[in-house]
């Protein structure tokens, strides 16, 4: 029986990985490499956090880990869309301009490169000039 198989059937019947166990992967990292710069105290609570998240990974209670996780992600919910818009924005900022109507304060998209245009607003139809 090789290493994949053995893993294998030792993790069978055990929780493994979700998304509130790869953020308190995340913090314990952050907080360990934190750590280097003599911050008092934040290698052993790097270090617990870890020793929590190896706990949730190979436990057996799996209906309890389901618990924690669905927690997590309702009350992270707000946090991880603000941050996920962000990105799409920057993406979006390459190609794309994004303006602020005057009027209603609606987000308009307009390709870049295009020079001086008149643009209008869909939502309250006023129309301003920018450059693009």
């Amino acid at each position: 029986m090789n290493f994949r198989q053995r893993l294998a059937r030792f993790m069978m019947g055990r929780y493994g990985t979700d998304q509130l166990n790869q953020f308190l992967f995340g913090i314990s990292f952050l907080l360990i490499v934190l750590s280097m710069f003599r911050v008092p105290y934040v290698y052993i609570l790097g270090l617990l956090i870890l020793g929590y998240s190896y706990f949730r990974m190979f436990s057996r209670n799996i209906y309890k880990r389901q618990q924690e996780n669905n927690f997590y992600l309702k009350h992270s919910y707000t946090v991880r869309t603000k941050i996920n818009k962000f990105i799409g924005e920057l993406k979006q900022r390459r190609t794309h301009h994004i303006y602020r109507c005057p009027g209603c304060s609606q987000k308009i998209r307009v390709p870049r490169g295009r020079g001086k245009i008149e643009i209008r607003c869909p939502k309250c139809s006023t129309t301003f000039i920018k450059n693009s």
